[in-house]
């Protein structure tokens, strides 16, 4: 069993940067792909970026391309997501997710464990 807790969301102003990080529990993080997705009001729960068990591999939504970066560490078992240039319509709440195979996936039903969510607000 795999547990997920992310920090690190909160208000931050358009053109701002933000840093959310996920916690995993467990000896295996490495052996996990690793994704965050994110969920408006209203709207469907959406990806956002995804990386490799290695690190070696990462894939983003076109939405956030060029202004988000993931990365992690496998020694410290986080996974962390770096939201620069930030826009009113990256608020949502945002989940990290962790799924059994070391290949990346954009697919939310490709994940078998998620977060809480932590909750990003950016004001215009």
């Amino acid at each position: 069993q795999v547990q997920l807790v992310e920090s690190g969301g909160g208000l931050v102003q358009a053109g701002g940067s933000l840093r959310l990080s996920c916690a995993s529990s467990g000896r295996t993080f490495r052996t996990y792909a690793m994704g965050w997705f994110r969920q408006a009001p209203g709207k469907e729960r959406e990806f956002v970026a995804t990386i490799s068990g290695s690190g070696g591999s990462t894939s983003y939504a076109d939405s956030v391309k060029g202004r988000f970066t993931i990365s992690r560490d496998n020694a410290k078992n986080t996974v962390d997501l770096q939201m620069n240039s930030v826009k009113p319509e990256d608020t949502a709440v945002y989940y990290c997710a962790a799924r059994t195979s070391v290949v990346r996936s954009a697919y939310a039903y490709d994940y078998h464990y998620w977060g809480q969510g932590t909750q990003v607000t950016v004001s215009s």
